[in-house]
């Protein structure tokens, strides 16, 4: 079943449970009024609606599962009340517990189609060579061994080496890099990733089915599945409650031989408020949550993330902006201005559609937006290389040392300053003007502004932030210390992340993971707590993860890990709350103080004690940071 028809068939679940609790509302307050001059007691319109559907799920639990859930003790409240004539506590207690049914079902997140999205990544056909002949076949088809031809802005088939050829490739979905890899003979090349210029031609390592694309899916598969949902806490105490529901019950008809009030103490005792203070909380939680620009995708995920110790970030997109920028310009030249060579080296790359070339044209527009940069005249892509143009009588040269090299412009001197900025994770573009070198800009994928802040918060609440990347190890490095995060785990494929994710499970620290590529994806799913960044992330990061950062501003991270915990603590006096006032009632009717209905109404203040006190949680702001 495809996520969208998931989708629809769970919110027509929900609406179908709505039409059930509106007339099931009504015909309790027809009958508590004695209103509508029916030949029956209207409470036994709700006592259908919303009491046969427990009772058929609590014969299903126990008689086949052996399986004691909090509807057990419901389904015997309802079954003593309507036995001694008292409709209308029958009809009550059905239709709270209904109430928190459907709350609990609404918290519970969408089916997600993520792995049909990882699915859809993979080419379905390759361009194989044979005798010099091109084909075009199914991906499954190709085996190893086999040549392959790929095309600029193809999709590579399955993973291999390059025999012919140069390029550029974007291989954010199996490293998670921001800039494409420059690929020449001899490299390896992946499935899934994108050839972004040259054509090449590649000899396949591995079958469709193994591919690196492949192993992702089987990788979010496999976490998915591994990943235990937590139970309601009124059906974790079930068997408890019902025990002790029993022999009260038991106990006080011995004693006093009046069977009404054994009926009394099994409706107090239904764990109605039981059953609402986690899904109250976690509703109120979350639209709190909503309001800052946060998505929670799982009902359970707060009660998961309360007790995170450790956050894992991914770099880039999560704690960078996820696009190259300008950082830096170098000019050796006495006579150009700064602003003149950077205007020289943006109408080189006016044309180019390699991502870095498009960034130094963005930079030079974002300083200077009135400037004109001229339109070159000539205009040659050398893939793997740079960029070759004229414009206004000039020639000009802009790519990595090996262009300048073979363009015959001396580099010797100046190589110290490009491998500085390349130690600390940049990459570097050297301008040469008319065969003289001229000077160098340097790109980088920059640090968020709210990147700093937000692990020194998490800090202050006891977190250990840990960086978790593909990138190379300079670069993590680089960020990490501009971020304040000590522990740095560089060169990680999707499975080295999931693997580090599941040994930290495996020692009993629960991991919170913060990503946004596809290639996260993986370590998403598996994490205690996955949080996926909304804008820059990729749809399948954010199918796998529990949370949503909307708008990617991670600032808001040390305030839901503080809701969490909150959270948790909300829901532990809902059921303090409603726990003491069970006994009281208990106590009450024991002593014939209370009847059935008026043990319902008394039992239904504890219910509004639990949603008054999780209310609170809409409106609450969390402890402010600098």
């Amino acid at each position: 079943m495809s996520g969208t028809t998931f989708t629809r068939v769970i919110r027509n679940e929900r609406y179908r449970a709505i039409l059930l609790l509106v007339p099931a509302g009504l015909s309790l307050g027809t009958s508590f009024f004695h209103l509508g001059g029916l030949p029956f007691d209207a409470a036994w319109i709700a006592i259908v609606l919303c009491g046969i559907p427990i009772l058929k799920e609590a014969g299903i639990g126990l008689f086949t599962r052996f399986d004691i859930r909090a509807d057990v003790l419901v389904s015997l409240a309802l079954i003593a009340s309507v036995l001694t004539d008292e409709i209308f506590a029958a009809g009550e207690v059905a239709f709270i517990m209904r109430i928190g049914s459907f709350l609990e079902e609404t918290t519970v997140a969408r089916a997600r189609a993520g792995i049909e999205k990882l699915v859809r990544l993979t080419p379905r056909t390759a361009r194989r060579l044979t005798g010099g002949r091109e084909e075009t076949v199914p991906a499954e088809q190709i085996r190893p061994g086999d040549l392959l031809r790929v095309l600029p802005g193809e999709t590579i088939p399955v993973d291999g080496v390059i025999v012919r050829g140069e390029t550029s490739v974007d291989q954010s979905v199996v490293t998670g890099e921001s800039l494409p890899a420059d690929k020449q003979q001899g490299d390896e090349v992946f499935s899934g990733t994108v050839n972004r210029f040259g054509a090449f031609e590649m000899r396949a390592l591995r079958e469709d089915a193994d591919s690196s694309i492949q192993r992702i899916v089987r990788l979010v598969q496999s976490a998915d599945a591994g990943k235990a949902r937590i139970v309601g806490l009124a059906d974790r105490w079930a068997t408890w409650i019902v025990v002790i529901a029993l022999v009260s019950a038991g106990g006080v008809w011995w004693l006093t031989g009046e069977i009404i009030r054994a009926v009394t103490i099994l409706v107090v005792f239904c764990p109605c408020a039981l059953v609402l203070a986690t899904p109250t909380a976690i509703m109120a939680a979350i639209g709190n949550a909503t309001r800052r620009g946060i998505l929670i995708r799982q009902g359970d995920a707060l009660e998961r993330l309360a007790a995170v110790r450790c956050v894992v970030f991914d770099k880039t997109g999560t704690l960078t902006c996820g696009t190259p920028r300008v950082a830096a310009l170098r000019n050796f030249h006495e006579s150009l201005s700064d602003d003149e060579l950077f205007r020289l080296a943006a109408a080189a790359e006016l044309r180019s559609e390699h991502p870095l070339g498009k960034a130094v044209v963005e930079g030079f527009r974002q300083k200077h937006p009135d400037a004109v940069i001229p339109s070159p005249d000539e205009f040659e892509m050398v893939p793997g290389r740079g960029v070759a143009a004229r414009a206004e009588g000039r020639r000009l040269l802009a790519g990595n040392e090996k262009l300048l090299r073979e363009g015959g412009v001396e580099l010797s001197g100046f190589e110290a300053e490009a491998a500085l900025a390349a130690a600390e994770g940049a990459t570097v573009i050297r301008l040469a003007v008319d065969g003289r070198f001229c000077g160098l800009i340097v790109l980088a994928d920059l640090i968020r502004e709210s990147a700093p802040g937000c692990v020194a918060a998490l800090r202050t609440l006891r977190l250990r932030p840990v960086l978790l990347t593909g990138d190379n190890r300079d670069a993590a490095r680089h960020i990490a210390g501009q971020a304040g995060i000590g522990e740095v785990h560089a060169g990680c494929l999707p499975e080295d992340k999931l693997g580090w994710i599941a040994r930290r499970r495996q020692d009993g620290e629960p991991v919170c993971m913060v990503g946004d590529g596809i290639n996260d994806a993986p370590a998403l799913k598996t994490a205690h707590v996955g949080i996926a960044m909304g804008g820059i992330g990729s749809d399948i990061a954010v199918d796998a993860a529990d949370i949503v950062l909307v708008n990617d501003d991670i600032r808001q991270l040390p305030f839901l890990l503080q809701l969490a915990k909150r959270t948790m603590n909300t829901i532990r006096w809902n059921l303090a709350l409603s726990m003491a006032l069970n006994f009281a009632s208990i106590v009450l009717a024991g002593l014939g103080v209370l009847n059935p209905v008026t043990g319902a109404l008394v039992h239904n203040a504890g219910s509004v004690l639990v949603i008054v006190n999780s209310a609170l949680l809409l409106s609450w702001k969390g402890q402010a940071f600098r």
